[in-house]
């Protein structure tokens, strides 16, 4: 437990040193939100305003994209040899990792409150009470835990932090096609079933029922399924890949 508690002071530190990285977790949601509000909002018809249809997939964006830049932050150390220095000094596999994955759950609870405070600014106003707003956390918590420990054996299992951060533009892309920005039944009938069978549908769908008050039907029971599926074999994944990299 020291060892953890060292490790995740340590990633929290390298975030705030990193200033370019830190800024630009920071600054994408305020751009992204600007984005599609004010130049795409206008052209796109959701039978309310784009705004309030909007915000629950720019927050799991920027979530996402926060989350995946776990792998190259672990792949450079991987690769940038402190991790053989953690192990002569006895810190384990769990800790090294964890400290990583809660930086990243630190770093996406300030990009959120951003996406949140501009959202309310340019006109959103959520209909959530109390109990909803920490169903929403919890559903966010644990889809961004989940990635991020994806994003930690992705960089445990890439040879290079470039190829890690081509990661980041995977994540980066699943929201596109889902619910998020558009609604499905406006796209090509060819792309249905991805969009409506993909982790990011769910999860956003839960979250935008829970925020506006609308029904949420069967969302939230997939969303914590694809969010428990993939942190249960990225968990066990991460574990197998760090005593590869690491065996002697």
């Amino acid at each position: 437990m020291s060892s953890a508690v060292v490790m995740i002071d340590r990633s929290v530190r390298l975030s705030r040193r990193n200033l370019d990285a830190l800024l630009t977790a920071l600054m994408l949601p305020i751009m992204l939100m600007l984005l599609f509000v004010y130049l795409f909002g206008g052209a796109i018809e959701t039978g309310t305003e784009y705004v309030t249809y909007v915000v629950p997939g720019v927050i799991l964006l920027c979530a996402a994209f926060g989350a995946s830049t776990t792998a190259v932050s672990v792949s450079q150390d991987v690769t940038g040899g402190i991790v053989d220095r953690f192990r002569s000094m006895d810190v384990g596999g769990v800790a090294f990792l964890t400290g990583h994955v809660v930086a990243s759950v630190v770093r996406n609870l300030a990009s959120t409150l951003l996406v949140l405070g501009v959202a309310l600014i340019i006109g959103f106003r959520p209909a959530a009470g109390p109990l909803d707003w920490l169903a929403v956390a919890g559903v966010l918590l644990l889809f961004v835990f989940a990635i991020s420990w994806l994003s930690a054996a992705v960089g445990l299992l890439v040879r290079s932090a470039e190829a890690a951060g081509g990661f980041t533009f995977f994540v980066m892309f699943l929201p596109y096609p889902s619910s998020a920005f558009v609604p499905i039944d406006t796209m090509p009938g060819w792309i249905h079933g991805f969009a409506e069978h993909q982790p990011a549908t769910p999860v956003i769908e839960t979250l935008r029922g829970l925020m506006l008050g609308t029904d949420l039907g069967t969302a939230p029971w997939l969303a914590l399924a694809w969010s428990a599926g993939i942190l249960l074999v990225s968990v066990a994944a991460a574990g197998a890949l760090f005593r590869r990299r690491t065996a002697v």
